[in-house]
């Protein structure tokens, strides 16, 4: 019951997914119809595109303006943000699914909180993930999903940074808290 439950959420997912895909595309080659002037910009099409498209591209148009892009590119923005986007949703959902279907198992079992640790533990090193990756594009720390990952990170990097000092510009404080984390884990797994 619960597998055919996981199955048909990610296949939900999946589709979601394709819809926007194709919504996306069809904003797009619109858009460049209408550009290239094969396609009538005053037509019923295009203005039923536009209804579609326009609350979606005038927030890329607006990004793309102040990094100084030329705001007729959103349409393929939209469309490599929506891939992406996509692509991200299908993971998480497919982590979901599988957090839920083991912890499950693991209740059944009589592991629920062995699986649990586990979990927390890799909750705790992909946060130490995206804190390295969000530095390396200079997200800044004081956004409300960094904010969130700061927290979850902070009681260990900090101690760690006041101990291990940069070395030029490279900091291995979330280096050592990863490894930190990694031995805590297979500690904490044997324990169970």
């Amino acid at each position: 019951m619960l597998a055919e439950v996981a199955v048909a959420v990610l296949t939900g997912a999946r589709f979601v997914v394709a819809g926007a895909f194709v919504v996306s595309a069809a904003i797009a080659v619109t858009h460049w119809g209408i550009r290239r002037g094969s396609v009538n910009a005053f037509g019923g099409w295009a203005r039923f595109i536009r209804r579609i498209g326009d609350p979606l591209l005038r927030p890329l148009e607006r990004r793309l303006v102040r990094s100084g892009a030329n705001p007729q590119d959103a349409p393929m923005w939209l469309i490599g943000v929506t891939v992406v986007g996509g692509l991200v949703l299908i993971g998480v959902v497919q982590w979901l699914v599988d957090f839920v279907y083991s912890l499950y198992l693991s209740a059944r079992s009589g592991f629920a909180l062995a699986t649990v640790a586990h979990y927390v533990f890799e909750l705790l090193k992909a946060a130490i993930i995206v804190r390295v990756i969000a530095s390396w594009f200079t997200i800044s720390p004081y956004s409300k999903p960094m904010r969130i990952v700061h927290a979850m990170t902070d009681w260990l990097i900090e101690p760690l940074r006041r101990v291990l000092p940069p070395i030029g510009m490279f900091d291995f404080s979330p280096l050592a808290a990863y490894f930190i984390l990694y031995l805590a884990e297979q500690l904490v797994m044997r324990a169970f």
